[in-house]
């Protein structure tokens, strides 16, 4: 299995910071990012260098998964952490103080025709970024691994 424990590269401007916070605070600061608006830390493991990478946030629930967006502000390339797993899809999350080791997969075009609409009620912008771009941008299931 990779090694999500020591994370390097932190991501640049806000994400950053966020990151900083949430971490310094065992997740008591950044969780909630916004009112209404909860994150997520997310470890992955870098494709090409093999280290860990981790990145803040937005995200959704459906049963006992997790679920983010892959949009990157509607770029039209996916965000590193997206093509990262998928050649590692072991990652670690923080939820919280909550820290735990997932499944990361693509959702299927049935599953996002059922979880877009979650996520957008969560934050309206990921319409606008899917018009931004030709990419289509995926939904990622994270399912905690006992």
């Amino acid at each position: 299995m990779p090694d999500l424990d020591e994370p390097t590269e932190p991501p640049k401007g806000f994400a950053r910071d966020h990151l900083r916070r949430y971490l310094a605070s065992n997740g008591a600061k950044g969780h909630e990012w916004q009112k209404g608006v909860f994150t997520l830390l997310l470890t992955t493991v870098g494709r090409r260098t093999g280290q860990a990478r981790q990145t803040p946030l937005i995200y959704g629930r459906d049963g006992d998964d997790y679920v983010v967006v892959a949009s990157l502000g509607g770029s039209p390339v996916a965000p590193r952490w997206y093509t990262n797993l998928q050649v590692n899809p072991r990652v670690r999350i923080q939820v919280g103080a909550e820290v735990m080791d997932a499944d990361a997969r693509t959702a299927t075009p049935d599953e996002k025709s059922r979880l877009w609409p979650v996520m957008t009620k969560i934050w309206k912008y990921y319409d606008g970024y899917q018009r931004k771009t030709t990419r289509e941008i995926p939904i990622v299931i994270l399912s905690p691994v006992s």
